[in-house]
């Protein structure tokens, strides 16, 4: 999985070790949830937890991230990032072995990893726009989604067969094992390969300046990404769109499994295939995404494909037994994950464009944040409707809603914002000039690349 024509080396690195976290990662999906029932008898409610408030409490530890990651280079933050993941994967299998493997213990990894994965992101995000040109950014994004994809067809199947011979426990460590695989890739960004400037740290990177009055982090600076975002007139409207349209989608996946798996009689396998297959039309439009834009317009093709993914959900209402009922569920779903799959990367990319390099980490990390939580709230919401109402109703209310997401895209595009000068003319960072990671000998601890979610999903 080399560099394509014009995106460098170092930039092949970087896809690389996307490649293998993102493998690492769908390779233990469900790892933790199955531990869980399997070795600790947990129930119902403790599963669920597990999932949603490690993701809710990891978004609200990750808050910080951004104004921090902001003024470190990234590169070493990423590193670090990827080991402290690792280490606290690695932790499950050590207590597993000595016996003392609790449920508190896969809640705290599951934070720990939740608020890595945010931090990651934004600092990926940022370091991908200093590492290439505005004009390759859709390019390089349009490959890490092609890659989220390749890896969401292939891992699972890997991983389940993994999981019957060896137990779930194996798959964390190869998840853990593809955090410290792709350290090394981002390390080896920075071993000189004549693309360029060397930088600062080796990788063309320079250390980020910081103004002599704003030193120190202050409360304020928290909600920087968030300003900067309401305040655009292009971002405002497509962080609000995204933030209702992937909790709508994301909260209505149990309610999915329960009808599938409950009332309708499908088998796992079936249920497992039904999002396998379609996860095709995710390979096919992340190869269209950069030639509709070239012909169309990006702008027009972003709006285009945001408005026709939200048809598709609002079909699962209607989802029966048998046949006719699975491939339903594949057909909904292949016209969702082609759509989604055309829109991420042009609005991954929007996102860069549009905002300055000195306020990346920030904007990114306000924009996970929001959409983890989201998730995590209307998840909750939509399993007491789920309860109340029934499954096939609550789905159908989701459908509803969705259809209405696009009426907050944005309507045209507004003209790109002026870099502000980064020239070094204020006063040297004072922060400390160590980051963590920036060593391969660092305490060891999966997605760099684009500002692509760690688990690929259809939103």
């Amino acid at each position: 999985m080399g560099p394509g024509p014009g995106l460098g080396r170092r930039f092949g690195w970087l896809w690389a070790a996307y490649g293998t976290s993102a493998l690492g990662t769908w390779l233990a999906f469900g790892a933790l949830p199955l531990i869980a029932i399997q070795v600790l008898d947990a129930g119902p409610a403790r599963v669920a937890a597990l999932s949603s408030v490690g993701a809710a409490v990891g978004a609200v530890v990750a808050v910080p991230l951004g104004p921090w990651v902001e003024f470190r280079r990234k590169r070493p933050v990423l590193i670090g990032l990827d080991l402290a993941r690792c280490a606290a994967l690695l932790t499950i299998p050590v207590a597993y072995a000595l016996g003392v493997l609790t449920f508190v213990q896969l809640l705290l990894v599951s934070i720990v990893v939740a608020a890595a994965d945010i931090g990651f992101r934004a600092a990926s995000g940022a370091y991908l726009k200093t590492l290439l040109p505005a004009g390759d950014l859709l390019v390089a994004n349009a490959r890490f989604e092609s890659t989220a994809w390749t890896t969401t067809i292939v891992g699972p199947p890997l991983g389940g067969a993994a999981i019957g011979l060896l137990g779930p426990v194996a798959t964390v460590i190869a998840d853990a094992v593809s955090y410290l695989l792709s350290a090394l890739g981002i390390r080896a960004i920075g071993n000189g390969d004549g693309d360029g400037d060397g930088g600062e740290d080796g990788s063309g990177e320079a250390r980020p300046v910081r103004r002599a009055d704003d030193a120190r982090m202050r409360a304020g600076d928290l909600l920087d990404g968030w300003r900067y975002i309401l305040a655009d007139p292009t971002l405002r409207p497509l962080f609000l769109h995204t933030a209702v349209f992937n909790a709508l989608v994301m909260a209505t996946e149990p309610l999915l499994a329960v009808l599938m798996l409950g009332r309708l009689g499908f088998t796992p396998w079936q249920y497992g295939l039904a999002f396998a297959v379609p996860a095709i039309g995710g390979l096919v439009g992340a190869r269209l995404a950069r030639p509709l834009a070239a012909r169309f317009g990006q702008h027009r093709v972003l709006v285009g494909s945001g408005a026709l993914r939200a048809l598709w959900p609002l079909g699962l209402a209607f989802l029966g037994p048998g046949t006719g009922g699975l491939l339903l569920v594949m057909g909904v779903e292949l016209g969702l994950i082609f759509c989604c799959a055309v829109f991420n990367p042009l609005s991954a990319t929007c996102r860069l464009e549009r905002t300055p390099a000195d306020r990346v980490a920030r904007t990114l990390t306000a924009w996970s944040v929001t959409t983890k939580a989201t998730i995590a709230l209307l998840t909750a919401v939509w399993g007491v409707l789920g309860t109340l109402l029934g499954p096939r109703t609550a789905l159908g209310l989701a459908g509803l809603l969705v259809l209405a997401t696009p009426l907050l895209l944005p309507r045209r595009a507004a003209a790109l914002p002026v870099e502000p000068d980064t020239e070094p003319s204020a006063e040297p960072d004072t922060e400390p000039d160590t980051e963590p990671g920036a060593e391969p000998g660092a305490e060891p601890g999966a997605e760099p690349g684009a500002a692509h979610d760690p688990a690929p999903s259809r939103t």
